[in-house]
């Protein structure tokens, strides 16, 4: 490749960056080059083997290429940008038009973003030096992709695919994949799955909501209760043993006797915790409606005095009996009373935001409400409580990056990774220092903190170990068999009650895929805690481990997802079938169908008027035309038939001759167009005089 710098002495001004064009001189493809390009191009088409992929995933290129399949390069954004076409895709988002797949799949992307697109040319001009796929793939730019790798989730979200397309992507998924939809989701697992999701799920709320909030603050509140409780009777038993195995001089308290505390706090402590396990027992439905609560301001300060300043709160011979008895109530209704720990450390995330971006962990209630609706904080937040307790491993904290893949959500479809790897913090663990390089084990995070100057140094310095290295490690500590008795299966429960809970949310798409990546940690007792669950999971191999790992699981995918197609029964790689569930029937839709079943509803009749009343009436009320007026007519009009015949009861009174009455007519028929002639004849034949229709008309 020949890079030429197009640089404007003239117009430049110095300090400037300046741009620099990419010219590729590629090599001249002799004719049997261009002819074996030309039929495999051909047969890829014939076997819809066209296949798109956005983002940087060689792997993915590489495997599909060697099946077979041709690429269709999604246009970059220095084409777009020459044919106009950021403005147009900014007009189609405007006007509410659909955009099509190329154009989600070539969108203006952020800076960091753009830098690993370029990586991405420079990656694919070394698969391609001889440039055959760049011309295959130019033959190809009129065809529909059959298969789609994408990492952006708007790929299945605002498409309309065709059935024999695959994408990696479903819609509607950030009840899954997002920390707040998660949050939403979970709490559901009782209507799919007898299990309780406190015992795999750190409890969540969502601070934008109100009620959600009140929750919140009242859990911290007794949560405070509680580690005040576990702290008194620790240290006056003299078994407190801190986290830290040697804590900074500048960590601890200062030098001298601790304070002491009235045992008011401890007895507030009591009442509260008491209360709450009579609650959770349900014994409190014949007590006071309204039971006491502490002045929870006060009660705050002295926790944290106790907790952060050393202080030490009185306790008695029967506080300390009840105390006893009250947390071991506790540890029976509390699955996460362990992992609390006792400093009530709480950890704020953005709802939907990844790579550890926005996260912050404090231990005061006042900070995390401050932190939550701060200036310039905008968008959704959730608080999730802390594993105060987790597993290190040479006092040093990680977490567990494991995939799984879901081909199917009717019937439910669930893969599971056999394999997975290990993200270490720089620095080691402590509970007074609640900083990123000692919490937050993401690599986007940790690769820009220092390692600690404690640093054990058997740890990692890329800060990746291996599942395998993990057995290692358990094995050496006399715990050989807790990760395949414990650990792994805990992962996969967690993994399937999650998926279950969000089957009804996700849209699902017959041929599409998707492949997740959790995060968990284990606690103190090897039990795993899920913390999230991502789409998208990257596949960058910055290190041996990864490299390895990624490489291989982009292998299986492949296997799973298009191999399997044609024979059920390759092989799979590392990937597991954990769950396969029965085909849920679902009713096809045939179009919108409205029905109202019922009775209408009648005017109820008038009561039945006797015929003296009646007859009164007709003596009082004259006919127009005995009082001398001439009704309107059109002429060749039928007479105005009227709703109830009435029985005449006396003679009509003026100029017109008196008439008998004629008998009512039996038939019901209408009148037909003899009938109505004769009456427009007999109305003609009347004379000067008005007509007056007969009663026997009114039939």
């Amino acid at each position: 490749m020949r890079i030429e710098k197009v640089a404007n002495a003239a117009a430049g001004a110095p300090g400037k960056v300046q741009r620099v064009r990419a010219v590729c001189s590629r090599p001249w493809l002799c004719p049997e080059q261009l002819k074996l390009a030309k039929l495999q191009v051909e047969k890829a088409i014939k076997e819809k083997k066209i296949f798109m992929v956005q983002g940087r995933y060689p792997v993915i290129r590489r495997l599909l290429r060697a099946r077979g399949w041709v690429e269709r390069k999604a246009p970059r954004r220095a084409q777009q940008e020459e044919a106009g076409g950021g403005d147009a895709e900014l007009s189609t988002a405007q006007h509410g038009v659909q955009p099509s797949l190329e154009s989600l799949c070539s969108m203006w992307l952020p800076n960091e973003e753009e830098e690993e697109e370029e990586e991405e040319e420079e990656q694919m001009d070394k698969d391609d030096p001889d440039g055959l796929h760049n011309l295959m793939s130019r033959l190809v730019q009129d065809q529909v992709p059959y298969f789609i790798w994408s990492s952006r989730c708007s790929a299945a979200e605002r498409c309309v695919l065709r059935p024999d397309q695959m994408v990696n992507h479903y819609a509607r998924g950030g009840c899954l994949t997002t920390k707040e939809g998660l949050c939403l989701t979970l709490r559901n697992l009782p209507w799919f799955d007898q299990a309780d999701p406190d015992t795999f799920f750190p409890r969540c709320y969502r601070l934008g909501a109100v009620d959600e909030r009140q929750a919140f603050i009242e859990d911290f509140r007794l949560t405070a209760a509680r580690s005040l409780l576990k702290v008194a009777l620790e240290r006056a038993e003299g078994e407190h043993t801190a986290l830290d195995p040697s804590p900074k001089a500048s960590d601890a308290p200062a030098e001298g006797p601790a304070p002491l505390l009235p045992p008011q706090l401890v007895e507030e402590a009591l009442r509260v915790c008491g209360g709450h396990l009579d609650s959770m027992a349900h014994q409190d439905i014949d007590g006071d409606p309204q039971p006491h609560s502490p002045g929870w301001d006060s009660f705050l300060q002295g926790y944290y005095r106790v907790v952060h300043e050393g202080a030490v709160p009185q306790l008695s011979a029967a506080q300390r009996e009840r105390g006893r008895s009250l947390l071991q109530g506790l540890a029976g209704q509390l699955p996460q009373l362990r992992m609390e720990g006792e400093r009530n450390v709480w950890i704020i995330k953005p709802g939907a935001a990844s790579r550890g971006r926005g996260i912050v962990c404090a231990a005061r209630l006042d900070q995390l409400l401050r932190l939550a609706g701060g200036a310039g904080r905008e968008g959704r937040w959730v608080v999730q409580k802390y594993v105060e307790r987790p597993l290190l491993i040479f006092g040093t904290k990680f977490d567990v990056r494991q995939w799984f893949l879901v081909t199917d959500w009717n019937p439910l479809t669930v893969w599971f990774y056999r394999e997975c790897y290990l993200r270490f913090c720089s620095q080691p663990f402590s509970l007074r220092r609640l900083d990123a390089a000692v919490h937050l084990c993401n690599q986007a995070v940790q690769r820009h903190c220092r390692p600690g100057l404690s640093r054990h140094p058997q740890l990692p310095a890329d800060n990746t170990w291996s599942c395998h290295q993990l057995q290692a490690y358990l094995a050496q500590q006399g715990q050989a068999g807790v990760w395949a008795e414990v650990m792994v299966p805990g992962m996969k429960a967690a993994v399937v009650r999650a998926v279950r809970c969000s089957q009804g949310l996700v849209r699902d798409r017959k041929g599409s895929f998707e492949l997740y990546g959790a995060d968990f940690i284990f606690g103190e007792d090897f039990q795993p805690w899920l913390l999230e669950i991502n789409a998208s999971p990257t596949m960058a191999g910055s290190t041996a481990v990864t490299g390895r790992l990624c490489a291989g699981v982009q292998r299986d995918t492949l296997r799973v997802v298009i191999d399997r197609r044609d024979d059920p029964d390759c092989p799979t790689g590392a990937f597991e079938l954990i769950y396969k569930q029965a085909v849920v029937p679902t009713v096809n839709y045939v179009g919108l169908k409205l029905e109202v079943e019922g009775s209408s509803l009648r005017r109820p009749r008038r009561a039945a008027r006797s015929l003296a009343a009646a007859a009164g009436e007709a003596e009082d009320r004259a006919p127009p035309c005995a009082a001398g007026m001439r009704a309107r007519q059109t002429p060749g009009s039928l007479p105005r038939l009227r709703g109830r015949p009435r029985v005449p009861t006396a003679p009509h009174r003026g100029a017109l001759p008196r008439l008998s009455p004629l008998p009512l007519l039996q038939s019901t028929r209408p009148h037909g167009a003899e009938e109505g002639r004769r009456a427009q004849g007999g109305a003609k034949r009347s004379g000067d005089g008005s007509v007056c229709p007969h009663p026997s008309w009114q039939k």
